[in-house]
């Protein structure tokens, strides 16, 4: 079926890599998930699929990480991947007194420690070899209250900490960090 409306992204070969600007930023830790794991409105139960942590992932261009709910939605969504800086797991770890708190509860995928993610809002970067654009941020809901601690939605609604998705531009292979996987 042929189709009038422009592509979603340029054709690979449009994508002029000396015109992106390279992330200076570590990969901490990949989540994916299969299916999305909130409660439910008015008394619904807790959905179960739970958070894989892998220590590589596949970028598919235009959706999004392979194996994660966000992969199979509509071609060229925002919310292909979302990046959640590793700053902000410290500060919520210390401020409600939660040293052991995994950054996997926050049910972000990438948690990155380097780059001021507000600062990507709009724009592309290249990090390790695949191009991505910043889309939007990623606001936090009620489920970080229930999750983390009363108070977290508002800690994590100020100052861009709640993350940022973004689009998968070019496909590839992310991995973590070498030296966190010694």
């Amino acid at each position: 079926m042929e189709t009038n409306d422009p592509p979603l992204h340029p054709p690979l070969e449009d994508v002029v890599l000396e015109d992106v600007p390279v992330w200076d930023a570590e990969l901490v830790h990949i989540y994916i998930s299969p299916g999305h794991d909130y409660w439910g409105r008015l008394g619904e139960g807790r959905l179960q699929h739970g958070i894989q942590q892998v220590s590589q992932v596949e970028c598919v261009a235009g959706r999004g990480l392979r194996g994660d709910r966000y992969c199979e939605r509509k071609m060229g969504h925002k919310g292909q991947v979302t990046f959640f800086d590793a700053q902000v797991v410290e500060d919520i770890r210390s401020r409600f007194r939660l040293p052991k708190l995994p950054a996997s509860v926050f049910r972000r995928n990438l948690i990155v420690r380097g780059p001021r993610l507000q600062d990507w809002l709009g724009k592309r970067f290249l990090f390790q070899g695949i191009v991505f654009e910043g889309a939007q941020e990623c606001q936090p809901c009620h489920w970080m209250d229930r999750v983390v601690a009363e108070g977290s939605e508002d800690f994590l609604s100020s100052d861009f900490r709640g993350g940022l998705r973004a689009k998968v531009i070019t496909p590839g292979i992310l991995r973590v960090s070498e030296e966190l996987l010694g």
